[in-house]
This record gives structure tokens, C-alpha cells and sequence, in this order.
């Protein structure tokens, strides 16, 4: 925690997007503030650990650009000399689909291993079901949630903070990519039996 805590700090340094960057930050903040109490009440292995600093490192890299301004392009063109838009064929930015994705493989360890006390009488295999099930419900609020934050805030302020970018299924894909990333990691589950029974 305080590894992300320091993230969000330096993510935060001349930041270029200051009337965004603090909602896409609350649930970050949150979870720094809550990690003690909750890490005692239900304590999660390292891996699963690991699984969660990654996801909320990938969301606290958004929170600095916006999703919809991430600067993948030109870090790809560094690398290997051309943009991966150009290379791929993308019109528009994609690190909010990689996000979703991972939010649906990397949760998988927190939730399942938060699972295991909250339902004991879960076998393993129902408890995979029941963590990709709560990954698809989470995902489904937070999305329900962008919605209703286009109602209240400014047009500007939501197109930058949802990072539509004019799609209108963004909200059905980003749903569908965080089911995808929960499945894949579930299947890997069910071939790596001591991981899922522990």
C-alpha cells in the first residue's frame, strides 16, 4: 500500500489533467485508506497481493492522462520506431480496454481469496464462479456509475473522465473485456488445481 500510495504521488506531479485527475483517484485513495483495517480482516496471500498493486498501478497510470490520452503511441514509437495505432489499425486510444481486462484478471486472486471467508461452505470450483460473477457485477456498477456521472457533472469533464471517445457500446465492451480477462485467468485456475483450492 505504501508502494501505491507513493505511485499516486508521483503520477500526480505536473499533472496534465487536474480537473479529472481527482476521480479517477477516489477509489485509489480509498483503498490505500482502507487497506489496514481490511488486510486484517481478510488477508490476502502475495500474489493475490501482487494482483491488486498491479491493477490499481495500471488505473493510477490512466488516472495521470485520462484513459482516452495515455501516451502508449509514443512510447511504442520509442521502442521499435513506429506507433502501435498505425501498426494495428486503432483510431482510437486503447489503454481503457486494457485496463477493463486486466481489472477482470487481476482481480481474480483478491476476490476469490475474499471470498473463501465470507462463503466457507464454496467449493473451489464454485467459488471461481462466483469471483467471475462478482468481477462481471462490479463491472457492470462501475459503468452504471459513468453513466449517471455524465448525468451530473459538465459534458466535457465526463467525456474525459468515461473515455467514450464516441463509442456508443464502450460501456458494453469494456464489460465484455473485464469478463474476458476473469475467464482466461479462471480457465488458468482450473488447470493449476493447487492454486485454485487454496
Amino acid at each position: 500500500m505504501a508502494i501505491l500510495a507513493l505511485l499516486v504521488m508521483l503520477v500526480n506531479i505536473r499533472q496534465p489533467f487536474p480537473s479529472v485527475a481527482p476521480l479517477h483517484h477516489v477509489p485509489t485513495v480509498a483503498v490505500i485508506l482502507c487497506a489496514p483495517w481490511w488486510l486484517r480482516r481478510w488477508p490476502l496471500g502475495n500474489v493475490a497481493l501482487v494482483c491488486l498493486l498491479g491493477f490499481f498501478a495500471l488505473h493510477s497510470f490512466g488516472a495521470r492522462w485520462t484513459y482516452s490520452s495515455v501516451p502508449y503511441d509514443a512510447w511504442f514509437r520509442t521502442l521499435v520506431g513506429t506507433d502501435s495505432s498505425h501498426l494495428f489499425g486503432w483510431t482510437r486510444n486503447h489503454y481503457d480496454r486494457l485496463v477493463h481486462f486486466a481489472f477482470g484478471g487481476l482481480m481474480m486472486m483478491p476476490v476469490m481469496e475474499w471470498l473463501r471467508p465470507v462463503l466457507p461452505g464454496l467449493s473451489s470450483r464454485v467459488r471461481c464462479v462466483a469471483t467471475v460473477v462478482t468481477l462481471l457485477s462490479a463491472s457492470a456498477v462501475y459503468e452504471l456509475f459513468e453513466g449517471l456521472l455524465a448525468l451530473a457533472v459538465p459534458a466535457d469533464l465526463a467525456e474525459d473522465y468515461n473515455g467514450q471517445q464516441g463509442d456508443p457500446w464502450d460501456a458494453h465492451k469494456d464489460m465484455a473485456l473485464a469478463l474476458a480477462g476473469s475467464l482466461l485467468v479462471a480457465a488458468g485456475l482450473r488447470w493449476n488445481r493447487p492454486v485454485l483450492s487454496h
